[in-house]
């Protein structure tokens, strides 16, 4: 039907600054076809997960995958298109509840356990609450399709904030802002930039502690407008493809986030070496060079683990190419970093020199085989890149990747570890920075019909089905060994092939304070190994930066240490041995924690967790109103790392003076000296910068005196934390107990996962998970605490464990291991314990006051 003369004004700004990228790929041949908008409900049909509605020509399927994740597609020619998705995983798209139906004269309807669903026979308006009755989410108008567009609104509540959609630059709360999903090569990038390299169309809402979870799985250019344009309303806006709409009921943002790796797939398990200290640079010109570089890392006892090897290794920038006169012996360098405990990540971009009737294998290997994206006309398409006139897999197809994956073959021969998917938007020397629309992908896969498409509907989804790509053919050439694969451009359900970073950042202050919000918002999307280059890829950052950006990447999940070409050095010994020895101590404290990072890190593969993580998904309920701490000025360089530990970085660490670091809670633990902190809500925070106003929630907080030798980490209370001796490699056993620091408090718990950090052989068994708690008594004069016995047939690396129990008001009473006396030494408010770890589990008894 026609639409109002409002809703056209309304649709004219879904030209969105990349206006007519596809219009060359519309199928209407109407420059500005009517918009139909779903209205009224002519029709309705009850599904045994859902409802069937029509207006028209218009039909709209809403069907339960679970209590508590519902679907909803949709299509103006009244027949669905294709039931296929290269973000969420094909059990998940078959999955299916029964529901109730809920229709009479006025609404139809249905409810599952969790929610409930109703549509306005009159308006076509659908109101979606939970099973009590509360609104979660309405929208603003119909559905709206013109020609292959369509758009989405919904109602934006004043008190609802909207997180994810990748690495987008900006604010951590995306409420008031517009951003574009087109990956794009972002050199240069700022905190206004948009787009960037990535286009994950999933965000999760968050209002007075309650979440839902939005994925609109379309891979066509496309627009989030979080009430940027209308105030109050939250809009959706597609070029092309399928109105295809995933919605994740919590009420937590943790069981969004549970949903969301059901939905799209969980991380992989990674390496553990990945967790360690890695160095790289544009360009280590020399394999001289890199070696000295590695030399000088264990010379001067900087724990690290990998190194890596940027475009200038290759001949001519050409990928999977050495270049031998600067690189003369690469199977005996990558040997002699082997052997120094080093990894080798080398850089493979997608792009292929454009070499005919030379010896270039990849390039004849992919001709031969058919392998290049095409131009309209069946010509290969060739654009300028690195190489110069380059070609490009198409990745669309399972035989393209299972190609690509044989071009590793000489790589991984050389024991090259992890290889880097760069310029993979996909990147191109020209005035669009990437393909055209009228390049041709065929589609051949499994789960879609095979046909054609054109580069608009794939542009989105070609990083990362090249980093599928280096995966896979990473696990068939070495099938015992888990891949690591770094991407700079995904999709939604990237995070089952690859790690990511935020790009090429810059040398400043405020690169450092957006990365924060940057990563929070990756963990959010599904990326849990997530990481920015550190000190800025783009000029050479201040002394004082370097060090203190050192000290904050120390605690997020990818530390790697990168720096552009003709920039000053980066590595930690720029700037003289003071700063050196700032630096080495943030990198050591790192490889202490390894046992908890690695921990958290393999939960996720479970629940979808980030190891970085907002304030807000531990404590939603910190607030008194119950708003995410982390939208508050004062508290936006404050991240979690894992469940337990708080990284209280400044939200300007740049400026001078002292500041108020704030916690979620009361009776936090300092990090570094174990004593109790914060344990009353004296201090006012503010909404701005804390010591000025006074217009923010009450919580504990800590004074900090800023300097850049220190950074505020603290521990939350109830936490019990596996420390291991210092290595300087994680391929180094460790020489010494494992210390277990306890810090009482309510729920006290902790837990420990470990395995061979390389194999597979966990998925047989091969692991060893213990679990401890600590219990105090009703008189605060007693710790009980349990240390569960070994489960799994990997051997601990351990033999003894060394209790450090903080918290304490005086020396202890009596101390026993199993009902034994035991020896123990008392410290300032904590005492340490030794005990045999035979891994049968065992009771420690604390007898004395506990503050």
């Amino acid at each position: 039907m026609p639409a109002p003369r409002a809703l056209v004004a309304v649709f004219s700004l879904f030209l969105w600054g990349a206006a007519g990228i596809c219009s060359e790929a519309q199928t209407s041949s109407d420059a500005s076809p009517e918009i139909h908008s779903f209205s009224v409900v002519t029709s309705a049909a009850a599904l045994p997960n859902g409802l069937e509605l029509r207006d028209g020509s218009l039909m709209m399927r809403v069907t339960a995958l679970r209590d508590d994740v519902l679907r909803i597609r949709a299509s103006r020619t009244g027949v669905l298109p294709e039931d296929a998705s290269w973000a969420v995983l094909s059990a998940a798209r078959a999955a299916s509840v029964e529901v109730k139906q809920d229709s009479d004269a006025r609404v139809v309807g249905f409810h599952t356990a969790s929610l409930r669903v109703t549509v306005d026979r009159g308006t076509g308006v659908m109101k979606l609450f939970d099973i009590d009755g509360n609104l979660l989410r309405k929208d603003a108008e119909p559905m709206q399709f013109q020609g292959d567009r369509f758009r989405v609104a919904e109602t934006m509540p004043i008190d609802e904030h909207y997180f994810g959609l990748g690495d987008k630059t900006g604010a951590f709360d995306h409420r008031e802002a517009a951003f574009r999903m087109w990956n794009t090569d972002a050199y240069g990038w700022q905190e206004s930039t948009d787009p960037l390299y990535k286009s994950i169309p999933f965000y999760v809402t968050y209002r007075a502690g309650v979440s839902l979870g939005v994925l609109m799985d379309n891979t066509w250019p496309s627009s989030f407008d979080f009430g940027k344009t209308l105030g109050d309303t939250v809009q959706y806006r597609a070029e092309g493809g399928p109105a295809d709409i995933y919605i994740l009921y919590g009420p937590s943002a943790k069981q969004v986030l549970k949903s969301y790796a059901w939905l799209t797939g969980p991380a992989p398990l990674p390496p553990l070496w990945t967790l360690g200290f890695q160095q790289s640079r544009y360009s280590y010109m020399t394999e001289a060079r890199v070696l000295q570089v590695a030399e000088r890392l264990r010379r001067d006892k900087i724990p690290a683990d990998a190194i890596y090897l940027d475009i200038d290794y290759q001949e001519k920038n050409r990928p999977f190419t050495i270049n031998e006169a600067t690189f003369p012996d690469m199977p005996g360098m990558v040997k002699t970093l082997h052997g120094e405990g080093f990894h080798v990540v080398a850089i493979t971009d997608l792009h292929i020199a454009y070499l005919a009737r030379q010896t270039y294998a990849p390039f004849n290997s992919g001709v031969a085989g058919d392998q290049f994206v095409k131009n309209r006309d069946g010509s290969v398409y060739v654009g300028p890149v690195w190489p110069g006139p380059s070609v490009f897999p198409d990745f669309t197809r399972q035989q393209t990747r299972m190609w690509w994956g044989t071009l590793y073959k000489s790589f991984t021969q050389l024991g090259i570890d992890g290889f880097w998917n760069d310029m993979n938007e996909p990147s191109v020397f020209n005035a669009l920075k990437t393909m055209p629309c009228s390049v041709v992908h065929r589609i051949d896969e499994p789960g879609f019909a095979t046909r054609t498409a054109t580069h608009c509907e794939i542009h989105n989804v070609y990083g990362m089905e090249n980093s599928r790509a280096t995966f896979d053919g990473q696990l068939a050439l070495r099938p015992d060994v888990r891949p690591f694969v770094l991407t700079r451009a995904t999709y939604a359900g990237g995070q089952r092939y690859a790690a990511t970073w935020t790009g090429d950042d810059s040398a400043t202050w405020n690169h450092l304070r957006l990365t924060t919000s940057m990563l929070k918002n990756l963990g959010l999307s599904g990326f849990s190994m997530v990481g920015a280059d550190v000190g800025g890829y783009a000029g050479t950052p201040t002394a004082a930066l370097l060090t203190k950006w050192i000290e904050i990447a120390a605690f997020q999940p990818i530390d790697r240490d990168h720096a552009e070409k003709g920039t000053g050095d980066h590595e930690l010994w720029a700037n003289g041995p003071a700063q050196e020895d700032i630096r080495r101590r943030f990198i050591e404290t790192r490889y202490r924690l390894l046992p908890y990072l690695y921990t958290v890190i393999e939960d996720g593969t479970h629940t979808g967790l980030p190891l970085l993580r907002p304030l807000f998904l531990e404590f939603p309920n910190a607030a008194p109103d119950r708003h995410p701490l982390d939208v508050d000025l004062n508290t936006s360089g404050e991240f979690m790392v894992g469940p337990d530990l708080l990284v209280a970085a400044p939200a300007f660490a740049d400026k001078a003076g002292d500041y108020d670091a704030a916690l979620p809670t009361a009776g936090w633990y300092d990090f570094w000296t174990g004593k109790e902190v914060g344990k009353d809500r004296a201090r006012v925070l503010a909404g701005g910068l804390q010591s000025e106003t006074a217009t923010g929630p009450v919580l504990p907080a800590v004074r900090v005196h800023r300097e850049l030798a220190t950074l505020p980490v603290f521990v939350r209370p109830g936490a019990m934390l596996p420390i291991e001796p210092l290595v300087q490699s994680t391929s180094e056993r460790p020489v010494g107990p494992l210390t277990l620091r306890v810090f009482p408090g309510p729920n006290c718990s902790g837990h420990l996962y470990q395995d061979d950090g390389s194999s597979f052989a966990y998925q047989q068994g091969s692991f060893l998970r213990m679990s401890f708690t600590c219990e105090i008594s009703a008189d605060h004069r007693q710790i009980n605490i349990h240390i569960g016995k070994h489960d799994g047939s990997y051997p601990a690396w351990w033999k003894q464990i060394a209790l450090d129990i903080n918290g304490l008001s005086g020396p202890p009473l009596s101390v026993s291991v199993e009902g034994h006396a035991a020896h123990y030494v008392y410290g300032v408010h904590s005492i340490k314990i030794n005990v045999t770890d035979r891994g049968n589990g065992m009771d420690i008894v604390v007898r004395s006051a506990v503050r």
